[in-house]
């Protein structure tokens, strides 16, 4: 029986962020913000979404190399689970690690890094394309005869192990500091710092860095984030903002070996044209900014009243979407998203959001029409549309003069 054990943990996850964020007001650390962390959420929702249409699928190939051209017939003993799980985390670290040295993948995995935040929402912050291609590290593991299932199990639980380390509230771990991937470690692993770029790499154990010679250890203050800010709370732009600066050096290329090198060199990499190697630049304390654009406090309660809308029907949908026919389904992903787009725009005052907005909440009363839900939920997804038009029109009449970003 395949079972989604990082969908099962989403509420495990919400009590731990606040946890966190009680400890956070409690000792004035200012780890959170909201824009930053509603941003961070989004993503996760959205990746959870998006994953419906490709895990099964993906799977299958795992599946369908272990069943036709695995070399051996592994027994389900508790050895094996220990080989399995070591094996998992080894590849775990060369697909992280790859991640950061190609472009092509950098420009999945780079969602997860955006944030200037460190804590467990960042954790959530996940690309929506990564699972096209990491899977495919572990293809190993199937020829050598490894149970899908065992393997899917022990995967969600090395994805599920590094939600933890995503806080600044505990500093070190003593001993296991030489063994396992810390939250003091992985500190570094999200650091701007040019000397904390591309190192540590681990899942579980920290050995594979330090093994292959990408470990550091954390020493001066940790700038978190992307060496070139992505400065926005799009969730979808988000995902593509460095696939489309690819594209675009790749057209700046005459060479076709460059426009080729674009996508498969490490990040940084640019034709000698262009100006060459570009190293990242050391961080000036003095002139460091977050992202952190202003907004109209009013809109905070609307935008937190749309996020737990959008959290409430991505999780309704992540839920029961294997009884949903294919329709609904994909209905409620759009909408979701597209209510995600609407906070991060409004998060930003973005002129456009005007007119998005509106045109969101029409949509979403005219296919709950016509797609006619059961009667009860009809009404219920109807009036909070019908409700949160009315407050948007309030809101901006209290702010007819959005500024245009």
């Amino acid at each position: 029986m395949k079972v989604d054990y990082i969908a099962l943990s989403v509420p495990v996850f919400f009590i731990l962020i606040g946890i966190e964020l009680a400890y956070n007001f409690y000792k004035k650390l200012n780890y959170y913000r909201l824009n930053d962390s509603i941003a961070n959420l989004s993503q996760g929702i959205g990746q959870q979404l998006t994953g419906i249409f490709m895990k099964t699928a993906l799977f299958f190939g795992y599946k369908y190399i272990f069943e036709h051209w695995r070399f051996f017939d592994m027994p389900k003993t508790i050895w094996i689970w220990i080989i399995l799980f070591i094996g998992v985390d080894f590849f775990y670290y060369w697909f992280h690690r790859m991640s950061h040295q190609v472009n092509a993948l950098w420009a999945a995995h780079i969602v997860h890094h955006q944030s200037e935040e460190y804590n467990l929402t960042v954790a959530l912050r996940q690309s929506w394309f990564q699972g096209w291609f990491s899977w495919v590290f572990y293809l190993p593991l199937a020829f050598a005869g490894f149970d899908p299932i065992m393997f899917l199990t022990l995967s969600s639980f090395n994805t599920l192990y590094q939600f933890w380390i995503h806080t600044r509230a505990i500093k070190s771990m003593g001993f296991l500091e030489y063994i396992l991937n810390t939250p003091s470690h992985h500190r570094v692993h999200h650091g701007s710092n040019p000397k904390y770029i591309d190192k540590n790499h681990a899942g579980t154990l920290i050995i594979w860095d330090r093994f292959f010679g990408t470990f550091q250890k954390e020493e001066e203050e940790v700038y978190y984030g992307i060496t070139k800010p992505l400065a926005s709370w799009n969730p979808v732009w988000a995902n593509l903002h460095y696939w489309d600066d690819l594209i675009k050096t790749a057209k700046q290329s005459p060479k076709i070996s460059d426009k080729i090198k674009v996508f498969i060199k490490p990040p940084g990499w640019f034709p000698q044209h262009l100006g060459g190697f570009q190293q990242a630049p050391e961080i000036n304390a003095k002139l460091y900014k977050k992202y952190n654009p202003e907004y109209q406090s009013k809109l905070t309660g609307y935008v937190l009243v749309q996020f737990i809308v959008a959290l409430a029907a991505g999780s309704a949908i992540l839920f029961s979407y294997t009884q949903m026919e294919t329709i609904p389904v994909i209905f409620g992903t759009v909408f979701t998203i597209l209510t995600l787009i609407t906070c991060g725009g409004l998060l930003e005052e973005k002129k456009w959001q005007i007119k998005f907005e509106f045109s969101r909440l029409s949509l979403a009363i005219a296919l709950a029409v016509i797609l006619k839900f059961p009667i009860g939920y009809q009404v219920i997804f109807i009036a909070i549309q019908l409700i949160s038009v009315i407050w948007f029109v309030n809101l901006q009449k209290e702010n007819p003069n959005s500024n245009e970003n």
